[in-house]
């Protein structure tokens, strides 16, 4: 279909063109109407033509590492999609399909050439424009790249925290128990066999001294190694909602699809009974 200067100029990006440039514009571009669930175009593509959404509802999608289609912009109004590809003539690295009824300006190499010959500062929105999909991409890296918390806290630990995890590692283990108990034994069977002379005789006072300290620093020790703990176990739950928020969406939009295949199974069973008896009808025996 055929654009139109008024077309261009509800576009913000075209909005100021003069009468004459937006005439040279509207005979070189092309209004494309889509239909709802319409592909406009899909990755791998050829991507000598980006497009401006004039109505309707567009998502651009990317595939993951898992393999799972991820939506990573919804274009408003007068807003270009598909623009780098056509920039660089590479084959486009994202689809894009109409959510619902959706009318789109389709532009190409040359009609962005023109463009900016006659309106250079047409070529800083268009900037705009790229920056923002790109801050959209980054945004989506940081959310789905998701370090695991063990590896957050180990490399935000300072020494002191190092130390009490040792210290906790140790103190809780059978090697420090059974270590323990040989000194204390050796340190109350000499105490008792040196009587008199022993230098902390029984009720081991000095022994009793020794342990009270050693309580009173291993406990504050061991506490901040639990403390430690409560941050690992918050950030795995952190990362348990972010997974369950993702398979959520992810089974929204598998029985999303599944209601529009039943939908388009539906209507093709009543095309198909239309049909049905008017060939029925036709027929002589």
């Amino acid at each position: 279909m055929q654009c139109t200067p008024e077309v261009l100029k509800a576009v913000p990006l075209f909005a100021l063109l003069d009468d004459e440039e937006a005439g040279v514009l509207a005979g070189q571009v092309e209004v494309r109407e889509f239909a709802p669930r319409q592909r406009i175009y899909k990755i791998g593509d050829a991507g000598g033509r980006a497009y401006v959404l004039v109505s309707g509802c567009v998502e651009v999608t990317t595939v993951d590492e898992d393999q799972q289609e991820v939506v990573i912009d919804r274009p408003r109004d007068g807003d270009f999609f598909g623009l780098a590809s056509m920039l660089e003539a590479t084959p486009h690295e994202t689809g894009a399909t109409a959510v619902d009824a959706t009318v789109c300006i389709e532009v190409d190499r040359n009609d962005i050439t023109v463009l900016l010959q006659r309106k250079p500062m047409a070529g800083m929105d268009m900037l705009a424009v790229t920056a923002r999909q790109f801050h959209s991409a980054q945004q989506l890296v940081r959310l789905r790249t998701l370090r695991s918390p063990n590896d957050v806290i180990e490399a935000e630990a300072t020494l002191a925290e190092r130390i009490a995890d040792l210290v906790a590692h140790f103190g809780g283990s059978w090697r420090f128990i059974i270590s323990f108990g040989v000194v204390l034994v050796a340190y109350t069977f000499l105490n008792v066999r040196l009587g008199r002379s022993a230098w902390d005789p029984y009720p081991f006072i000095l022994l009793n001294l020794f342990l009270s300290m050693l309580a009173a620093i291993q406990a504050p020790v061991i506490m901040m190694s639990q403390n430690r703990q409560d941050t690992k176990d918050r950030l795995r739950g952190e990362l348990d909602f972010q997974v369950n928020r993702r398979a959520e969406s992810e089974i929204l939009g598998v029985a999303g699809r599944l209601n529009r295949l039943g939908e388009q199974v539906g209507d093709l069973q009543d095309l198909i009974r239309e049909r049905l008896p008017r060939e029925g009808a036709g027929q002589t025996f």
